[in-house]
C-alpha cells in the first residue's frame, strides 16, 4: 500500500503498540510519527513501514499543512486524531 504524508496509522509493534499516529514524513523504509501528545511535533517517532497498519484516513487540511510547511500546531494533530477516533468507536 502507498502511504501519504498525513495518513493516520496505527503501529503494529514496539512499546506503541496500538497507538493511533498522523505520518510527518516518508523516508526510504522509514516513517516520521507524530500524535501531538508523546510525540509532538519536534520530536517525531522514527518506524519501519512494515511495523505500521495503514488505514485509508488521510486528512486533507493536515496534508495540505504538512506539504506547505505552514504553521502547524500539536492541537490541531491532536483534534484530527480524536475527531477520527470517535467515528470509529474510539476515545
Amino acid at each position: 500500500m502507498e502511504y501519504e504524508v498525513g495518513q493516520i496509522v496505527y503501529s503494529k509493534s514496539g512499546h506503541d503498540k496500538g497507538e493511533i499516529f498522523v505520518i510527518l514524513s516518508i523516508e526510504g523504509e522509514y516513517v516520521y510519527l507524530i500524535d501531538g501528545k508523546r510525540r509532538p511535533l519536534e520530536k517525531p517517532k522514527r518506524k519501519k513501514i512494515k511495523h505500521i497498519q495503514p488505514t485509508k484516513y488521510v486528512s486533507s487540511s493536515l496534508q495540505e499543512k504538512l506539504n506547505q510547511k505552514s504553521y502547524l500546531l500539536n492541537a490541531d494533530i491532536v483534534k484530527v486524531l480524536r475527531e477520527y477516533s470517535k467515528e470509529k468507536g474510539g476515545f
